[in-house]
């Protein structure tokens, strides 16, 4: 599911209630449709859907037709034998003759078809599925942020988490750590805390700086790719997925997934508009941020 088509576009009440209601719009006059099959069809005009036969054999019998090619190689080389055996030609190849030349280039052709299904066989493509992250759950709030700032943060995380593949979220603003929330590294103190964010360190990183320097959101779609996985020591040792996304110049959200690739385009979208008014809530409450340890820990 896309998290583009859950984003409004009208105002959004930030409360503390975050238990989502189901209500069902249901108008006040009585509903009454009237629909005739025969007419429906006679009238629809449009594409219709179709199948690929094709298409649905191959992908419901994967390992039969990448085996195919080295059945077709095995029966073609034990043709091209029985042909020669029975011909009366001579088993050693004369180079003049040309039925040994047809012979040799459908060896040629054969061994060819059984190669290429043993590579069909050999790679395959890497199945993606989430992983459960390795690590705590927490949460830490600034407590000094006004009510305003705090119900704006919770909404984020809700929204990341239930839409998108998100399961960890740090945001760093004006050289504090104000948010973690998610599942974190555990502390190296083996006291079954969570990993705290060392907002000074981080912002000597190279990635801190790569994106506040761009101002542009980087997406680590494979993290365990990128050496800079380690300036996230706070974040789980299996997150599979980073967005780093900047908000303004003074801050950095970390959104970490729990699927390599997880995050759509839809979704790199709707963050960076998400990253947009977060920035323009934090630059008005920045002056009463409190260094990061009056950070207040609840969930554990």
């Amino acid at each position: 599911m896309e998290a583009g088509i859950f984003f409004p576009l009208t105002s959004i009440p930030w409360t503390f209630n975050f238990k989502r209601t189901h209500s069902s719009l249901r108008p006040s006059f009585p509903l009454i449709v009237r629909a005739s099959s025969s007419t429906s069809q006679r009238s629809y005009r449009g594409p219709k859907p179709s199948t690929n036969l094709v298409a649905d054999w191959v992908s419901n019998n994967d390992d039969t037709v990448r085996s195919l090619p080295i059945y077709v190689g095995g029966i073609s080389l034990l043709i091209v034998l029985f042909n020669r055996a029975v011909s009366g030609i001579a088993p050693v190849a004369d180079a003049s003759s040309s039925q040994s030349r047809a012979d040799l280039l459908t060896l040629g052709l054969a061994v060819t078809n059984v190669l290429a299904g043993l590579v069909w066989l050999s790679i395959r493509p890497k199945s993606i599925t989430p992983v459960n992250p390795l690590g705590v759950e927490n949460e830490r709030i600034c407590s000094s942020l006004p009510d305003r700032v705090t119900s704006e943060l919770l909404w984020v995380w809700k929204s990341l988490s239930e839409v998108t593949c998100c399961r960890s979220l740090v945001v760093v603003y004006d050289g504090t750590c104000i948010f973690q929330v998610g599942f974190a590294a555990e502390s190296a103190e083996g006291n079954g805390e969570a990993e705290h964010v060392e907002a000074g360190k981080l912002m000597q990183g190279s990635l801190y700086k790569g994106v506040l320097k761009s101002q542009a959101q980087s997406y680590l779609a494979n993290l365990s790719l990128y050496p800079g996985k380690s300036e996230l020591p706070f974040l789980p040792s299996n997150t599979q997925a980073v967005i780093l996304q900047p908000l303004g110049e003074k801050g950095i959200a970390i959104i970490g997934g729990n699927t390599i690739r997880g995050f759509t385009t839809s979704d790199q979208a709707w963050i960076s508009f998400v990253g947009e008014k977060l920035d323009a809530t934090l630059s008005k409450y920045s002056n009463n941020f409190q260094p990061a340890a009056k950070l207040s820990s609840k969930g554990n």
